[in-house]
């Protein structure tokens, strides 16, 4: 038996019972799990995720709405410039291609906020193509069964894809279904810092637990600090905004945060970024909300 085939096999005894993972789920539906699932644990995707679908089902709903609703309906899943990447990939979406997630790879990467991941995800989930899907769980699952290391370090290289493509089957279904296999296994036994490894289908042959290998002495990569940070100012400042649907005046957004120099920093950032649209020097408004003529630089 190939390790494949045991993810494989393990897959379908144990998976979880995603909602993006019903054969009901549309490739948008898919698409939009993948953005969301981007640093950010499955528990709180997934009330976000059904939200978001049930609101805007399509590439079409979506783009039909200002990207400041997008940024609203996001609301505390982190990392807010995803769901301005989403809004602008369901234009793209509907001007490119009639409203349809595309089933081509090129066309997939090409897509606004679509990277070598989510592109092969979607194609890989929502299609059921052959493509190596390697993500930070499907780097460890193949560093320790395959090469023996604890850990595959911090980034996705051409060499994972490479190693991950050797192991997919050639059967394309088959191929579809063991990359999701993988992943899974990966996220919820063989994690990082407490694998579970006599639940493993790769217990008996993989090479990190047979070289007796201990864990590493740390995470591959640190932990993100976020108590103080200007991310946690950023997120003060679009809450307050999220929940306003007119101008917000500076002073309004001044009470946030005290630190007068960070909270300058963080909204510049945003505006930056294109989360926050200023009116005149004192006002603003998040992404879309204002008129265009009004729209002016901070």
């Amino acid at each position: 038996m190939t390790l494949a085939d045991a993810a494989i096999a393990w897959y379908d005894t144990n998976a979880r019972d995603l909602p993006w993972r019903q054969p009901s789920t549309t490739p948008w539906g898919v698409l939009v799990s993948e953005v969301m699932l981007q640093q950010t644990p499955v528990v709180r995707v997934e009330p976000a995720w059904r939200s978001w679908m049930t609101r805007w089902p399509t590439p079409a709903a979506l783009a039909a709405d200002p990207p400041s609703e997008a940024i609203r309906m996001w609301g505390r899943l982190g990392y807010p410039r995803r769901a301005m990447r989403l809004h602008a990939c369901a234009v793209a979406i509907v001007e490119r291609h009639g409203g349809r997630v595309p089933d081509d790879l090129d066309q997939l990467l090409a897509l606004p906020g679509v990277g070598t991941y989510t592109g092969r995800a979607v194609a890989t989930f929502a299609y059921g193509q052959r493509h190596p899907v390697v993500d930070t769980n499907v780097r460890r699952v193949v560093s320790r069964a395959v090469e023996g290391k604890p850990d595959a370090g911090p980034a996705t290289t051409a060499a994972d894809l490479t190693a991950m493509e050797a192991l997919l089957p050639f059967d394309v279904p088959t191929a579809a279904r063991a990359s999701i296999a993988f992943m899974e296994l990966g996220a919820i036994v063989c994690t990082a810092r407490s694998p579970k490894c006599s639940e493993c289908p790769f217990h008996d042959v993989c090479a990190w637990r047979l070289s007796g290998t201990p864990l590493p002495d740390g995470p591959s990569r640190k932990p993100q600090r976020y108590a103080g940070t200007d991310r946690q100012v950023r997120g003060l400042i679009l809450e307050v905004l999220r929940h306003t649907s007119g101008p917000v005046p500076r002073q309004r957004l001044d009470l946030v945060w005290t630190d007068e120099v960070q909270r300058a920093r963080a909204l510049s950032g945003l505006v930056e970024d294109g989360l926050v649209e200023p009116l005149g020097s004192n006002d603003f408004v998040l992404a879309g909300d204002a008129p265009q003529t009004e729209v002016q630089q901070l």
